[in-house]
């Protein structure tokens, strides 16, 4: 009888990190139609999820247990994260729904594996009171993170920064970046769950809930406005027309229905804008030049030769001697009455859609999607150079590595003044996904105090300033041209230099510094 209250214990808090697991994937974008309007990020509920976290590791006298606890929470997080991956490989893929299910739980536990270790490494490492218990974990838990980016090509959608986008921690985003708010907001989160752990003994726990709210008022009034080391003159508004053409998915590529309607209608918008600026999103023109009907891109080219306009244009380019890139050509008057043509290569490339990584090439097989293995750009591109502004390009879910797009700051002379984000959302339906590739695009503008505009397929078609306001949008899943200005931003803000010299290393330090003081104290003990 004695066993029975453990074993209830036990499947307590698999039920209690589960759900806080599942909190912490809400909390980056509000997934559902009522209580909070739906894709907003709920900072609070990130600290919340954390500490729940916190709270039921923290007492383990076992690293394996910390371990399936600390693994459990991530697994249940990066599922409802990126629950919508069933749709692009089992509606659009083809691929049979119980395998669908199997790979999405497969891959969360597998990345999940680097929090599992991160909660094991808490329990052993752990110094006494609550500061230092509290710092261990922050440190660990920005490992977990930094781990994600980059290991197996990196993949850290859902990251708990992005939560605070809008919350109390974003003015420091210019500062430390998305992985900085991490490691803040786990700190705070650690901080919190001690302090009331310990409140329930004397009224200093209680103390240290106080501190901790005091802190986070006080961050909620910092102003918002990017610290600017190296200032330079501001560059004016410029008009822009963003394009989401709405191709339904499953037609996109088919050349008699989405293939005619997306050269028909992007063909006609190029045509007709009047903008200084048109962007056409990523594989807008679903067809390499060579491919397209006859003449076809010999118009855009002579549209874009005189006058005073602009268009980047999101394709495919390459031969089957040089290879295949997913590529964003710009086109723009040339004093010779040509149109002078700009080029920028993806880099990030996305696994098993952009190129199979080795040995899965049968897993690729099982669905039914038009894949490829593209060549990779260059980290640092060029910017395209149009009315004063640079224009930095990237592609999907290519500003989710602001380390890399920070790459663009080296010289403060040729740092972009505006990012230009090319997106097909279209594969994960009318799903949170949108919401939380916003939420991306919105941290790497108060990140680098730089304006993101975005053309997309789908959604979210939109402008933001440079500190993270949307300022105009398109309705998502229609058919539709989105024109205003966008102002560009010049200046380097303390992240964009210090990531432009060093990429994560001052991060990856800072964790692996605090984690090896707490093993020398643990071993001085």
């Amino acid at each position: 009888m004695r066993t029975l209250p453990r074993q209830w214990l036990a499947w307590h808090q698999i039920a209690i990190v589960l759900i806080a697991g599942g909190a912490h994937a809400a909390s980056i974008a509000w997934p559902f139609p009522f209580v909070f309007a739906q894709g907003q990020p709920l900072w609070w509920l990130q600290l919340l999820a954390l500490l729940v976290l916190v709270g039921q590791i923290d007492g383990c006298r076992s690293g394996k247990r910390a371990a399936w606890l600390g693994g459990l929470f991530a697994t249940a997080m990066l599922c409802a994260t990126f629950w919508w991956l069933f749709i692009s490989m089992h509606t659009y893929g083809g691929l049979a729904a119980p395998l669908t299910v199997l790979a999405i739980v497969v891959l969360a536990a597998f990345l999940a594996l680097y929090y599992a270790a991160a909660a094991a490494l808490f329990v052993r490492l752990a110094p006494a009171g609550r500061a230092p218990r509290a710092l261990v974990f922050a440190a660990l838990w920005l490992l977990a993170e930094l781990a994600r980016v980059k290991l197996f090509t990196g993949f850290p959608w859902g990251e708990g920064g992005y939560a605070h986008v809008d919350g109390w921690a974003r003015p420091l985003a210019a500062w430390v970046g998305v992985h900085g708010l991490s490691f803040l907001a786990a700190l705070v989160a650690a901080w919190l769950a001690m302090s009331l752990r310990a409140s329930f003994n004397s009224a200093r726990g209680w103390l240290g809930v106080m501190g901790a709210a005091v802190f986070s008022a006080a961050m909620a009034l910092l102003p918002v406005a990017a610290p600017v080391l190296s200032a330079a003159p501001a560059p004016g508004a410029m008009s822009v027309t963003l394009l989401q053409g709405n191709i339904p998915q499953d037609e996109k590529f088919q050349s008699g229905t989405g293939v005619a309607t997306a050269l028909r209608w992007y063909g006609e918008q190029l045509r007709d804008a009047t903008t200084a600026l048109v962007v056409a999103p990523e594989t807008a023109i679903p067809l390499l030049p060579q491919q397209l009907p006859e003449g076809y891109w010999q118009a855009l080219q002579s549209r874009f030769a005189t006058g005073q306009q602009a268009a980047l244009i999101g394709l495919p380019l390459g031969s089957f001697e040089a290879g295949y890139s997913n590529a964003v050509m710009g086109l723009k008057p040339d004093a010779s009455g040509q149109a002078a043509s700009y080029r920028y290569d993806k880099h990030h490339l996305v696994p098993f859609g952009e190129f199979i990584p080795t040995g899965f090439r049968w897993f690729t097989e099982l669905m039914n999607i038009p894949l490829g293995d593209f060549n990779r750009g260059a980290v640092g591109q060029p910017s395209f150079d149009w009315k004063g502004q640079r224009l930095a390009p990237n592609i999907c879910y290519e500003d989710l590595f602001g380390e890399e797009l920070g790459a663009r700051f080296a010289d403060p002379a040729q740092a972009p003044t505006v990012f230009v984000n090319l997106s097909n959302i279209g594969w994960f339906g009318n799903t949170v996904a949108i919401d939380q590739h916003l939420h991306i695009s919105r941290m790497r503008a108060l990140e680098f105090s730089r304006p993101m505009i975005r053309a997309t397929n789908t959604g979210a078609t939109v402008i933001i300033d440079h500190q993270g306001r949307v300022t105009h949008a398109l309705p998502r899943h229609t058919r539709g041209a989105l024109v205003g200005e966008v102002q560009g931003q010049s200046g380097i803000t303390p992240f964009a230099w210090w990531s432009a010299r060093f990429g994560l290393w001052p991060l990856w330090a800072l964790g692996l510094v605090i984690t090896g003081l707490a093993l020398v104290f643990r071993r001085a003990r």
